[in-house]
């Protein structure tokens, strides 16, 4: 459900200078190659609990339910995007509002989201005609 960075960096190779003429056939010419750690933003388990003001077990079952996208970091806590309390907080708007069980609320979400980037689509397009354009 959810394409997320699978760990706290993410390295992305910057533009390799020249290579050392001084490299001899042993040592590989690596003093021109740099890699440039940008850290991923993610948030704790505790910390998502607490602005969604959800207990911690009932984000891990979201979880396990794959409600919420969540991955693990090296020490194998669970970790997620800046959006999961938002998330989160539609997810408890459906349950309590339309009171709508948990598999009904993943059909809800993907649809939701389906429909927001047909939307997105639509403005992109800077055009409104009578045939959508999926069609």
């Amino acid at each position: 459900m959810s394409t997320h960075a699978t760990g706290p960096y993410t390295a992305t190779p910057a533009t390799p200078a020249t290579p050392d003429s001084s490299a001899t056939p042993d040592t590989p010419p690596t003093a021109g190659v740099r890699f440039a750690l940008v850290p991923v933003r993610t948030l704790s388990l505790e910390t998502v609990a607490r602005r969604s003001g959800l207990h911690p077990d009932l984000v891990r079952r979201l979880v396990s339910l794959g409600l919420v996208g969540a991955e693990r970091d090296a020490a194998g806590r669970l970790v997620f995007a800046p959006t999961a309390p938002a998330t989160l907080a539609r997810i408890q708007r459906l349950r309590s509002g339309l009171c709508l069980n948990y598999a009904s609320i993943g059909l809800v979400l993907d649809l939701l989201d389906r429909i927001d980037r047909l939307e997105t689509a639509l403005r992109r397009g800077g055009t409104r005609s009578d045939q959508p354009p999926w069609i």
